[in-house]
């Protein structure tokens, strides 16, 4: 984990060199494609990213880099984006990917609102013939496990980079200090790791835990339950927050409140709104998981996976501190 100071408009994203493999499963996962014969029938492989809501900018930003690659490899493939308005809406993504399954894309790359409702379905995909790719947000490894299927992560390590925005706040307080999380969707896989990361920073430096809340992903509710929070327990000084969206929430409460000068507070995905407040000094520190190539791992993978008939591996992909230049 490294250091970064960051502008959002100004930082350099480490462009991976991706080594990929054949999406299988023990069901006979995704389809192998003759390049070839691809190439006298004049087709090219269709590839749909499948996101949580747009409402939220980090997907945005995911999208705006999932369409620049395909402009800048139009010729490679053909791109289909959906997204969902709300997290919370599951059955809306279970849907959209039964739509590409009826559509016969010949890949998916997904980052699921729900690490073990969308497993289902991606498995119907799989027997479809169709390469699946996870994005962003890991599908529950027990799960997979159970429907004898294997498709590859391709993101960075959430309790690793949690952590480190963690750690960057608990050492500027005092042990003992009483602290707060507020947690995304606790049935995703990222939201349960960044808290096991937010958490290891809080023992490691033993700080006190004193509420650890669910916000949902959702500025709005964090802004309720930061409110509630500092209402009851007025002596917080530190709330860790599992994404900006619920950052920006919660720095809202505490300006409302007038606790901005006793409370430091911290997020992850460093979205524009919450760097502008890492610069000015009102957001501590939030984690870069770099949206804008995120979804280009995964699509790369896909294509190679699709070009190569090899097995993929899961891939790590960057994280890094973000905090006041």
């Amino acid at each position: 984990m490294k250091i970064k100071y960051i502008s959002k408009t100004k930082h350099a994203l480490t462009v991976l060199g991706i080594t990929v493999v054949l999406c299988f499963s023990y069901l006979s996962c995704g389809k192998t494609v003759d390049s070839k014969q691809e190439e006298k029938e004049g087709k090219k492989p269709r590839v749909a990213l499948i996101m949580k809501s747009l409402a939220n900018e980090f997907f945005k930003t995911m999208e705006e880099g999932a369409r620049q690659h395909h402009k800048e490899y139009s010729s490679k493939y053909d791109l289909i984006v959906e997204g969902i308005k709300d997290e919370l809406d599951i059955n809306r993504q279970v849907q959209l990917v039964e739509t590409m399954i009826g559509q016969k894309v010949d890949a998916i790359v997904i980052a699921p609102a729900d690490s073990k409702a969308l497993v289902p379905v991606c498995k119907r995909a799989l027997k479809a013939g169709i390469i699946v790719i996870n994005i962003d947000n890991r599908l529950d490894v027990d799960v997979i496990k159970q429907n004898e299927i294997q498709i590859p992560f391709v993101g960075p390590d959430n309790r690793k980079g949690a952590k480190a925005v963690g750690l960057y706040l608990a050492e500027r307080l005092q042990p003992g200090d009483p602290v707060a999380i507020i947690n995304g969707v606790p049935t995703a896989y990222n939201a349960i790791q960044r808290r096991l990361g937010f958490l290891d920073a809080i023992k490691e430096k033993e700080l006190n835990l004193v509420a650890d809340e669910n916000g949902d992903w959702e500025m709005s509710k964090a802004n309720k339950v930061v409110s509630a929070l500092m209402t009851e327990k007025p002596d917080i000084k530190g709330i860790f927050c599992a994404n900006d969206s619920m950052a920006l929430g919660a720095i809202s409460a505490l300006k409302t409140g007038n606790f901005m000068d006793k409370v430091k507070v911290v997020g992850f995905d460093n979205i524009s709104a919450a760097n502008e407040l890492v610069q000015r000094g009102e957001l501590l520190a939030t984690a870069d998981q770099h949206a804008d190539q995120l979804a280009v791992y995964g699509i790369e993978y896909a294509l190679e996976c699709l070009k190569t008939g090899k097995v993929p591996e899961d891939k790590e992909t960057p994280v890094d501190l973000v905090i006041k230049k």
